[in-house]
This record gives C-alpha cells, structure tokens and sequence, in this order.
C-alpha cells in the first residue's frame, strides 16, 4: 500500500498529533482494513512494554478507587464488564456477571468457509459472518485503541501478530501481553507483516450475541482474525492464540499440546521429565505444585465420604520440583533430537494459573509468597482485589452468597517462576488426567480409576481422542454428565477438522517409543475423596523409579480394559499404598458390581466419542485402533496393534 492509497486519518487529528509509535506503526504493510481502522480511531496508543499496559489499565481509576470498564450498547445503554484496580501486588480485575468469570466451552465459532467440523457461524446464528465484520470495524473505528505486537507462539515471521483493543480495557491486553510477550514497535522489523490479529469488540456480545462469549476465527489467505466479542482472556487471549497454533500445526504437521511439563529431581539427583495432559481442570497446573501436606508434615491420601476415615502417608522429603510448561507446549519438528523420546517446550510467555484451591494462607505457601511480593506486578482476576491493598489468592470474589466463584486466577510471567526450565526437554513420561466423581455401591459411576494405571500407546491415543472433561469441571460454565473436550483436550480450541488432529497425534506416539504413558484420576478414587494427591504421589514414585517402566510381572490388567495395567498397591519410601486406592473394586463401599457398572459408563463413553473418527482420511493404524475398542478388545489386543513398548521384561 502506497502512501497515496492511505485512508484519511481521524478528522479531529491530524498526523503529527500521532505518536512516533503510532505513526511507525501506519508505515508498516498492514491489511488494508487493519490500517483503515487504526487510520480512524480517534486516537491510537501503541504499547511496547507490559509497563505501559498496566499504566492504562487503570488510567481512568479515580484517585484511589476502581476504574469500570463499559460501553453503551444500542437499546440496553451503558453496560459495566469490569471493575479494574491497580493494588500493591498487581492489577485486579472483576466481572460482574459471573458467567463472565470462566470460560463457556461453546464460545469458538468459524466464520470462514475453510474446512471445518466447529460449527460455523452461519449454522449457528443463521447469516454470514461478514455483516458484523464490517460492523466490528466500524465500532473500532469509533474507539480510542490500544495497539501492540506480539508473536502467537514460537518467534518466527510465520506467527507476527498484532492485538488491537479499546484502551479502556487495558487490563485485558495486558493479560494478552503477559501471555504471549509484547515486541517493542521500534524493534520491528521494516517487512513486519502480521499474520495474526485480534480484534476485541465487547459490546457485540450484547447487541449480537445475546450476552454470550463469542470467539470467531476467521482464516483468510493470509491472516488469521480472531474476533473476541467478551473481555474474560480464557477463550481469546488465551486459548484464541492456541487456536492460531494449532492451525499452523496442521499446515506443517506439528502439535501444540494441551499439558504441563515439569522435571522432577528426586533427592538422589536423578531426574524425570512429565508432561501431564487433560481437559481443563485436569490437574495440569497442579503437577507443578508441591504437594500439600498436613499439619504434621503427612500428605493426606484421602478421605471416606461414608465413614469420615482418613489415610495418610509419610514422605520425609519431596522431590524438587523445576517446571517447564503450565498448559501449552509446542513440540515443533526442529526441536526433536532423535533419541525415540518427545521434545518440546513452552509456548507461552506467563501461565494462567488457577487458584480454587487456595481457600486460606498456607495452603500452597510457594505460590502464595510468589504472588503476594512479586519481583513484577501480576495480573488478578476473580480474586477480592482492594486499590493499593495486597491481592491475596485465597480471597475469592463470590459468584453469589456463600459460593467463592470456582475459577480465581493469577497470571504470573514466566520469568519469575523459581527455578523454571528454559528451552525444551525430553519427556520420559506423558500422564492424562481425569476428574472422577465419588463412586460407591448405591451410587456407581465412572470413578473407578485407581490411583494410577499404566496405559499401552495405542490406548493412550484413544485417551486422547475423548479427553473427559469430567466431574465438577471448575474452568468452564457448567455441562451435565460425562462430557468430551474432544481431541487431545485442546479441541475446543482448534479451528479445523478432527481427524487431522487425531492422525498427528498418533504419528507423534509412533514416532517417540520411548515414552511411556499413564492414567491419573483427581478429585475421587471410588468413595474417597482424594484431590489431586493422585497425581503428587504418582509423581514421586515415577521420579524414583526413573519414569513409569515396569516389568511385566509388577503389574496386572485392570479389570476394566480401558484402564490399562496397575500394580494393585506401591512402597516408597518405607510407606505402602494398599488396592483400595489402586483396584476400587475391592473398596467395601464399592464392590465389583457398581464397579462394573462404572466400567460400563465408561465404555459407552468411548463407544459414542470414537465413532466420530471414523473416516476415510483417519491413518489405517487409528482406524484398527478404533475398532479394537468398539469391538471389546482387551489389553493384549491393544498392545498388539502398535509395535511399540510398554512393559519391560520380567523382573526375578
């Protein structure tokens, strides 16, 4: 685009009332309808530091108080989304709708015509997408913005992006800033040509989507737009950018996985790499916890929901514990070094980290003390935040008297993480975690995973492939009974058709015999009530053991097939975890009858979720993988279909 061919700058400005940023910015090759709008907008604030994002955040606050942030919308007037404070620790932002606190898991539509199975904006609201394109350029052109640069993962010319936002939500940018990084407009270079971009609109989620969060992707020939009608940065900011990923991936035939890595080095020094993989809610932030312990040092096994017992066991000293990723994990082709184990690092720059169960000090004080005297100020969101008081993570706002909102979270940058992992790493062994409800004899259901199970790869893929969101799912507005989040539990996200993702995600088990995989439940072992100690002793075990390989003759086939191998009871460290917590139909208050019919629920489960891969472009081996499940197969079946390791031989 020539100079000549610019559009007329904002009537009430002339150019040399642009900053140097903001002209800077205009002289870029930027898509004609990107520059018109930034043309327009009465006025454009070009950020290159998170500093100057946290400044307008809250630059309309008054003198010690919050600032709201709100827009008029034709026939409702002006509507209130946030109320934003700048406190001693950080920025608070609340919503004051609590369905806004947490991300609605239907949010992802497409409004473009590129192959697709998400529903597409025209099967869901009934017309084209591109009226409301327009529209949304239009508002923007109206607004004072908010502009910066970013990459969408991996640095690269392939993931320039850009952000363009009302500067009244300043928060909001600044949680996308600290997510994915902020490039300084003077460090870009002369052919910067964003190949991404995100547009916030939020008062189209009330005059065109009847209150609901929104999130469109449009994929052009050359651009990537994502309209994020809702200012809550889980669906946009967040999982939106994770979205631009994994349709790049497809393209070059490459996974961003949905997990947290973390290496874990026990107190002889030997370390373990485990990447823990599931829905949202799953546990993947917890495995980079430390676990928590009772007042006498003990960590809490469980706890009988029919009798009120309670187990513990003695672990003198814990493994230490250096993180890698909190939830997305690029596992780019480059980085792979041919040893049969997967590679891989984080894409992201901060981790959204959920804080529910931090009802009071000293749950977690690692976190706590990180958060409450931050080297840099944090984010805040769904957490009582007071201008110029310290936001404390175990104040939770309340979605209604007496119910703490179930999704408080803290972005915290990377960067200040103690003893965080820089580059990629090996990965020895990959978990998937579930969330179980209580399963007991007059109440049976699918809460019959034992503390953890050892899975052969190709039931490992199927895993994958259904993804349970699970029991009390405390990251998204409320679903009924077992659901899916579908492939590799990062399909809400995605753009494109399924069986595209299933197929990398199979050839990436073919190609990495070295790994080896395991099943986790959270929250429910049978009748106890459990949390997410499962998945803190298994990671102590596995660390000690230098990752999950076991001989043949130390383990056994779970009752029901789809639960792989367990080894009925484990010692460490001197301490024995018995078959209640590993075969929960030896639990009294189960049996195997309700176990049975929890198995049972399970299976339908599979049965209803797989038929949808079914195809002809799904790879043969995942189509005979597929069938194996519909068909009953046992374990044997399982471990026969792909030429890959899971047990080791027999030990004396």
């Amino acid at each position: 685009m020539s100079p000549s061919d610019l559009p007329p700058p904002h009537p009430s400005r002339s150019p040399s009332s642009l900053s140097p940023e903001a002209r800077r910015l205009l002289e870029l090759p930027l898509p004609p309808e990107m520059h018109a709008l930034l043309a327009a907008a009465p006025s454009v604030t070009v950020a290159s530091s998170h500093e100057q994002l946290i400044e307008l955040a809250v630059r309309d606050a008054p003198a010690g108080g919050s600032q709201e942030v709100a827009y008029e919308v034709p026939g409702q007037g002006r509507v209130v989304e946030a109320e934003v404070c700048r406190t001693r620790n950080g920025i608070c932002a609340n919503y004051l709708e609590p369905y806004m606190r947490r991300r609605d898991p239907d949010c992802l539509v497409i409004g473009d015509e590129l192959p697709s199975d998400k529903t597409t904006y025209v099967e869901r609201f009934g017309t084209a997408f591109a009226p409301v394109r327009e529209a949304t350029f239009d508002w923007l052109k109206t607004q004072p913005l908010a502009v910066f640069a970013f990459h969408a993962g991996l640095p690269s010319p392939a993931t320039q992006a850009l952000a363009i936002v009302p500067d009244n939500a300043g928060f909001f940018a600044l949680g996308l800033a600290l997510l994915q990084g902020i490039v300084a407009v003077d460090e870009l270079p002369d052919d910067f040509q964003p190949k991404a971009v995100i547009y916030v609109a939020p008062p189209f989620r009330h005059s065109h989507f009847e209150g609901q969060q929104v999130v469109v992707h449009n994929r052009r020939e050359s651009l990537h737009e994502l309209f994020s009608y809702n200012l809550y940065p889980g669906p946009s900011a967040k999982k939106g950018v994770y979205g631009m990923l994994l349709y790049i991936g497809v393209r070059e035939r490459w996974v961003t996985m949905h997990c947290a890595t973390v290496q874990v080095v026990t107190p002889y020094e030997n370390k373990v790499v485990i990447t823990h993989e599931g829905a949202s809610g799953g546990g993947k932030s917890e495995m980079l916890e430390y676990a928590h312990r009772q007042p006498d040092g003990t960590l809490l096994i469980g706890r009988n929901l029919e009798t009120g017992e309670t187990r513990k066991f003695t672990l003198p000293k814990g493994c230490d514990l250096r993180p890698v990723t909190d939830d997305m994990a690029l596992c780019h082709p480059s980085l792979e070094k041919g040893n049969g184990k997967l590679t891989l690092m984080d894409a992201e720059e901060a981790w959204f980290v959920r804080c529910n169960h931090i009802d009071r000090y000293g749950t977690d004080p690692h976190i706590e003390a990180l958060t409450v005297h931050p080297p840099e100020p944090l984010l805040f969101l769904n957490i009582h935040g007071r201008p110029g008081a310290t936001t404390l993570l175990w104040e939770h706002i309340e979605d209604a008297p007496g119910e703490p909102c179930p999704n408080p979270r803290v972005i915290i940058p990377r960067k200040i993480i103690p003893n965080v992992v820089h580059g990629a790493v090996d990965v020895d062994v990959r978990s998937m975690g579930v969330r179980t409800p209580p399963c007991s004899a007059a109440q049976p259901s699918y809460g019959i995973i034992g503390l953890f199970h050892l899975l052969p790869p190709a039931l490992a893929w199927l895993w994958r492939l259904i993804a349970p969101r699970g029991h009390a799912n405390p990251s998204i507005v409320a679903t009924e009974g077992m659901t899916s989040e579908g492939v590799g539990s990062y399909w809400p996200f995605a753009t494109g058709r399924m069986v595209d993702h299933a197929n990398l995600l199979l050839n990436q088990i073919i190609q990495t015999p070295e790994v080896r995989y395991v099943l986790i439940p959270n929250q429910h072992i049978g009748v106890w009530e459990v949390g997410f100690m499962p998945q803190w002793i298994a990671r102590e075990y596995f660390a000690r053991r230098g990752g999950a390989r076991f001989a043949a003759n130390r383990l056994h086939p779970s009752r029901c097939p789809l639960l792989g191998y367990t080894p009925g009871s484990i010692m460490m460290e001197g301490s024995t975890i018995g078959n209640w917590f590993f075969e929960v139909e030896h639990q009294p208050e189960v049996g195997p009858a309700a176990y049975d019919k929890g198995a049972a629920i399970l299976t339908e489960f599979f049965h209803r979720e797989l038929k949808a891969f079914l195809g002809p472009d799904l790879l043969p081996a995942g189509a005979r993988i597929i069938e194996c499940c519909l068909q009953g197969g046992s374990l044997d079946d399982y471990q026969g279909l792909l030429d890959l390791p899971c047990l080791d031989p027999d030990e004396d």
